[in-house]
Order: structure tokens, then C-alpha cells, then sequence
């Protein structure tokens, strides 16, 4: 049962990242016809930056409470890295880090379970 939702979740992914896809060629379009309006372009960076920021503000405040914080400062990131390839270095260097604490984290439970 878990096999075949995989294979299904896989056949979904490949279909959905294919360069071919209908939903792909219309964003390249899209981005096709921004590129040649710069004032458009500056826009949409405009946009993406407000709301990206805002985002990983609001993901940084809710940190310390209970909730999806670290989500959504990943989110606004996410959104930042579409146009910004800093925001895509802090990302990947905050996922790098994520891995390595939740590697430590299982290594520590897996040690205090034998104890």
C-alpha cells in the first residue's frame, strides 16, 4: 500500500517539475514579458520583497511561541529566493543547519532510548 502511494506521489512529482508541463510554459511566459518591461520587473521585485520580508519577520517573531514558526520564516524565504539569490544562500544554509540539529537530535534520543 505505502509502495504504490509513492510511486503515485513520484509519477506526480516528475509530471509536475517536467519543463513541458502547461503550468511551467505559462510562468516562462509570464516571466518572458516581465523581463521586457522593466518597470514591471521592478514591480514584481518590489512585491516579492515586501511580501517575502514580511513573511520571514513575522515567521522570526513567532519563534518563540508555539506554532509554525520556523515554517514561516522557511516560507518567506522561499518566496525571497524566487528573485533574490541571497535570500537562497541564507536558505540553504538554514536547511544545512536544520539537517545537522535534527541529526544531533535523533542521535541523542536514539543514545538516551539504550540507556
Amino acid at each position: 500500500m505505502a509502495q504504490g502511494l509513492q510511486g503515485e506521489l513520484d509519477r506526480d512529482i516528475r509530471a509536475a517539475t517536467d519543463a513541458r508541463h502547461p503550468v511551467r510554459r505559462m510562468l516562462r511566459r509570464i516571466r518572458a514579458w516581465m523581463e521586457r518591461r522593466p518597470r514591471i520587473r521592478w514591480a514584481y521585485r518590489l512585491v516579492v520583497g515586501v511580501l517575502g520580508g514580511a513573511l520571514t519577520a513575522l515567521g522570526l517573531l513567532l519563534v518563540p511561541l508555539p506554532g509554525p514558526g520556523w515554517l514561516v520564516v522557511f516560507l518567506g524565504l522561499a518566496v525571497l529566493g524566487t528573485e533574490f539569490a541571497a535570500a537562497r544562500r541564507v536558505s540553504a544554509v538554514l536547511r544545512r543547519m536544520l539537517a545537522r540539529f535534527w541529526a544531533w537530535w535523533r542521535a541523542r534520543r536514539a543514545r538516551a532510548a539504550t540507556e
